[in-house]
């Protein structure tokens, strides 16, 4: 499995209400149980105007299909290829 981010526009995204962010979790929570692939959605960063999310899935267009299932906008969705934090400066 692979870890990808997926970059959403979502004018707004900064504002939405609990509810509504509830709304689209509920949505993808969905979307990853009726996936004929094995799907994690890790998390996902709220930001102004745009969704940052960490899933987890076998391959590019695993993704995509999460995101057409949902209704969900997919503008970038990039492959991790490492991961540093501070401790890679050890």
């Amino acid at each position: 499995m692979k870890k990808f981010i997926i970059e959403r526009e979502l004018p707004g995204a900064g504002k939405l209400t609990p509810s509504e962010l509830k709304a689209i979790a509920t949505k993808s929570c969905d979307v990853v149980d009726n996936l004929e692939a094995p799907y994690h959605w890790i998390q996902t960063f709220v930001t102004d105007n745009k969704l940052y999310c960490v899933h987890i899935a076998p391959d590019r267009e695993t993704v995509l299909e999460h995101a057409r299932q949902g209704g969900f906008p997919a503008d970038k969705v990039s492959e991790v290829r490492s991961i540093m934090d501070p401790t890679t400066s050890a």
